[in-house]
């Protein structure tokens, strides 16, 4: 199979950045807590890559630690989302017209009627900000996505002939569900996550922007950029550099959620063999 040009794109920025976040786990060209303030604001050299921000900190790890902190929240929110929102739409389409389907659908409604800011908002007023708030709120926020996506998928599906057949031979529903529907809606959300996890970096970056995500000393590309926009003028790399990481990051993502939609939507490959 002929893999779309935007998957090659998408793979290759989201693989580079993937692998720059897992050597972080164990090895950083310095320690991200090291302060150094007779070498803050250096360019690039020898001994900083990529210079030092406005405490001595060695920028290249702060940028590989703080994308390490950025992906683990938006995957752990993503599976969340996953986890919680899949079996809620399932069992809502199993019901559908039912009271239950009313009940999850409206209470989905709810939620997803509040962004993640305003609800990361209620929860680190409550219990103050940290990366674990921040993960709450955006998983918090997935739920009715992926409950949303997999309920409209599975509706179809249910309408299919070898699901009467499977309720025929005294399947339940919610085996039915199980064994037939998800493996029949897995593509789709497979692409749904791929793009929730790119929303999901965003998400957490503007969290830790306005405060409300991972806190000192733990490094985010959010609070990069918050504490570099005071000195963006003389400093533009000290902005630019998190900046650009983020971008890439969520491009690479987008590219590689459409190229799985090419690839694996029976229907636009019949258009693209056209």
């Amino acid at each position: 199979m002929r893999l779309p040009a935007q998957m090659w794109i998408g793979a290759a920025l989201t693989l580079a950045f993937s692998a720059l976040v897992l050597l972080s786990l164990v090895w950083t060209p310095h320690s991200v807590l090291e302060l150094s303030i007779s070498t803050k604001l250096q360019g690039p050299s020898p001994a900083h890559w990529l210079g030092t921000d406005h405490l001595g900190r060695d920028m290249l790890s702060m940028l590989m630690a703080g994308g390490r902190t950025s992906v683990a929240v938006a995957l752990v929110a993503v599976g969340i989302g996953l986890g919680i929102g899949v079996p809620l739409g399932l069992i809502a389409a199993a019901w559908r017209g039912s009271l239950l389907d009313e009940v999850l659908m409206r209470g989905n409604d709810l939620i997803f009627a509040f962004p993640s800011l305003v609800i990361a908002i209620l929860i680190t007023a409550t219990f103050g900000p940290s990366a674990v708030n921040a993960i709450l709120a955006i998983g918090i926020f997935n739920i009715p996505v992926f409950a949303r996506v997999s309920r409209g998928a599975a509706l179809g599906i249910w309408q299919r002939e070898f699901i009467l057949a499977a309720r025929v031979a005294g399947k339940t529903r919610l085996r039915i569900s199980a064994e037939h529907i998800l493996p029949n809606i897995a593509n789709l959300l497979v692409v749904q996550a791929t793009i929730q996890f790119s929303l999901g970096i965003l998400a957490e970056a503007g969290l830790s922007y306005v405060g409300l995500g991972a806190q000192p000393p733990t490094p985010s590309w959010g609070r990069m950029l918050a504490e570099a926009q005071t000195l963006y003028y003389g400093y533009p790399r000290l902005a630019m550099l998190p900046a650009g990481c983020i971008i890439a990051m969520v491009l690479g993502l987008n590219l590689m959620g459409d190229g799985l939609r090419d690839m694996l939507d029976p229907r636009l490959r019949r258009v693209a063999r056209q």
